[in-house]
């Protein structure tokens, strides 16, 4: 890192120990694995909700969309609130946030539940936006292993706890109100493996500042932004609704509900390993069309092959998918950093994408839905994936450009 501040501060700020490093790649983990579990756990506890709260599959659905609003309303918040507190001390009051909002969620009654729902959507939204801006300040020359990193332990741990709730709920003994609640000891243990990095909140704030005062930008007049806006929302979209759909297809298509659970596992599992490669690739391109290309591709032929397919093809289509969601979300990420020079645009950039993206994505499972009960049918919806998918591929083009926010020349 660049020289920007006085010989102590750069001193201690360029070359921090081993043990300092380590300790913030591990909080960095742990704070990702809190991004994805406490929602993924929710959707195959459903049923239990409905039956034990009396509340209607109308309402329960606002359990999914709740979150997402949150992530729209909050997200363009977190880097002002970032830059008078601290990224640090920001990120640690959302972990406690997150931790108050499962255990008020796990209490029971539907009040306690929206409430729970409410603070963990304020909280995750706080961090979905500042670890990739942290991840590009501290890792300046590793951003794609780190968003890899990043985004395997969030998905990994969104898989495992969709995969164990029903078991936990169920064999286990602990109800539904057990089974949300355990998420509570990992963002309780991430609290304390936070700790160590609240030290460097004054260290990190003076040198950002300065950097901030010779790149600050207005990011709402950039095109590459607002291209990277639509990528994000786009992809979010698309992904929420193969989440919420893609079992009800598959049965409807004549394959069991449990077949259907597990092949909706299937693509998430599909997604795990492209998360750690495609940051590391698209870190080493000038640009990344080409790969912004390519995800917009599989995402067609796994759409084409779940309206046309037979049982294997469809498989192999869900299993194209799930690459192409692990691509694009990956990409997302990266272009928060690869399209900033500093880690405050990286926030800000990700702090817009996220907040309009979200709230487009809010939409998604709706209007999938409503298109569905229109015409009874699945290719209307699907064909509104596909042009959501073109749409993807004209933004991701612009998105992947090389060029920066507020200096868009590039290529």
């Amino acid at each position: 890192m660049k020289s920007t501040g006085s010989n102590s501060v750069m001193d201690i700020k360029s070359e921090p120990s081993k043990v300092t490093t380590l300790l913030l790649i591990i909080g960095i983990i742990f704070i990702a694995t809190n991004l994805r579990s406490p929602l993924t756990s929710v959707g195959p506890l459903i049923g239990m909700l409905r039956d034990n709260l009396g509340i209607s599959n109308t309402v329960l659905g606002l359990i999914t969309t709740i979150p997402l609003l949150a992530f729209g309303v909050f997200s363009s918040l977190s880097p002002k609130l970032a830059r008078r507190v601290g990224m640090e001390r920001l990120l640690f009051f959302s972990l406690i946030i997150l931790t108050i909002g499962i255990i008020v969620r796990s209490v029971g009654g539907e009040t306690m539940l929206f409430t729970g729902t409410i603070l963990i959507g304020l909280a995750i939204s706080v961090c979905n936006v500042l670890l990739p801006s942290l991840i590009k300040r501290d890792f300046e020359q590793n951003v794609g292993l780190m968003t890899g990193v990043y985004s395997v332990s969030m998905n990994l741990c969104g898989a495992i706890a969709s995969g164990i709730s029903v078991p936990l709920a169920t064999k286990e003994n602990l109800g539904w109100n057990g089974a949300l609640g355990v998420w509570a000891i990992l963002s309780f243990i991430s609290i304390f493996l936070w700790l160590p990095q609240l030290r460097k909140i004054r260290i990190a704030k003076s040198i950002d500042e300065n950097k901030v005062k010779s790149t600050d930008f207005n990011i709402w007049k950039s095109p590459i932004a607002w291209n990277v806006t639509f990528f994000m929302g786009l992809q979010s979209l698309i992904f929420y609704v193969s989440v919420a759909w893609l079992p009800e297809i598959l049965i409807q298509k004549g394959i069991s509900a449990a077949s259907a659970g597990w092949i909706l596992s299937l693509m998430q599992l599909a997604i795990l390993p492209i998360t750690f490669f495609v940051p590391i690739l698209a870190g080493r391109m000038s640009n990344q069309r080409i790969l912004v290309v390519m995800t917009s591709i599989l995402y067609l032929l796994g759409i084409f092959g779940l309206l046309y397919g037979g049982y294997l093809i469809i498989i192999l289509s869900v299993i194209l998918i799930g690459i192409a969601v692990g691509s694009s979300f990956s990409l997302s990420m990266m272009f928060f950093s690869l399209r900033t020079k500093t880690a405050h645009q990286s926030a800000e950039l990700s702090g817009m994408a996220q907040s309009i993206g979200y709230l487009l994505a809010a939409i998604g499972p709706a209007l999938f839905g409503i298109l569905h009960v229109i015409t009874n049918g699945w290719t209307v919806p699907l064909s509104m994936i596909m042009i959501a998918t073109i749409l993807l591929l004209i933004s991701g083009l612009g998105a992947g450009r090389d060029a920066f926010i507020g200096l868009e020349k590039g290529k």
